[in-house]
């Protein structure tokens, strides 16, 4: 064998571990990649924040809605079906599954939106209505809106008054046998 043949082979052999060498050094020092986020990273929240503006009026308010119930704003009615956002160590990263209705003039209710909301990007999928705009501002676990049983509990408890104006007490005699200057109708 010649000199050159094996010196030629033995350069090919420190190259490749000089090139395997290299790789591994470069994957230790490389940061390692960032772990999937798993579903479960997500946080459910049982309530959604949302902003809204009447176009008419200029007024842009903020109202809380727990998740699969239905808040009203302007003639929309407004129902998210879930709220989910990320931990605080995370990028944030809220969204919403929002259905939004719309009474009309003549008094039905017809679907304008259903989708997805995102708090980073309120452009996005905002619902744009003639006289109002709503948008998710974000997800919460607690809200200073009572929550839906509670307001339940309160409607089921009865009323000490009663909302019907009473009728005048009349005599019970009175009331069978006609008054004496009413009309009476004998033919």
């Amino acid at each position: 064998m010649s000199s050159f043949g094996h010196t030629s082979r033995a350069l090919i052999a420190a190259t490749s571990i000089l090139a395997a060498s290299t790789a591994a050094f470069a994957a230790a020092q490389a940061p390692a990649p960032a772990p999937v986020p798993a579903a479960s990273d997500r946080i459910t929240n049982p309530v959604a924040e949302f902003a809204g503006i009447d176009k008419i009026t200029g007024r842009i308010i903020t109202f809380d809605v727990y998740v699969d119930e239905t808040v009203q704003f302007g003639a929309l009615q407004v129902t998210p079906r879930v709220c989910y956002s990320r931990p605080d160590t995370e990028q944030p990263k809220t969204d919403s599954f929002v259905e939004v209705d719309e009474i009309t003039l003549d008094r039905k209710i017809r679907r304008i939106f259903t989708g997805w909301m995102f708090a980073e990007s309120p452009g996005l999928n905002a619902v744009e209505h003639a006289v109002y705009d709503v948008w998710l501002k974000g997800c919460k676990q607690k809200s200073d809106v009572p929550p839906p049983t509670a307001a339940k509990a309160d409607t089921a408890k009865p009323k000490t008054q009663a909302a019907k104006p009473k009728a005048p007490a009349q005599p019970a005699d009175a009331a069978s046998e006609p008054a004496d200057d009413e009309p009476s109708n004998t033919n």
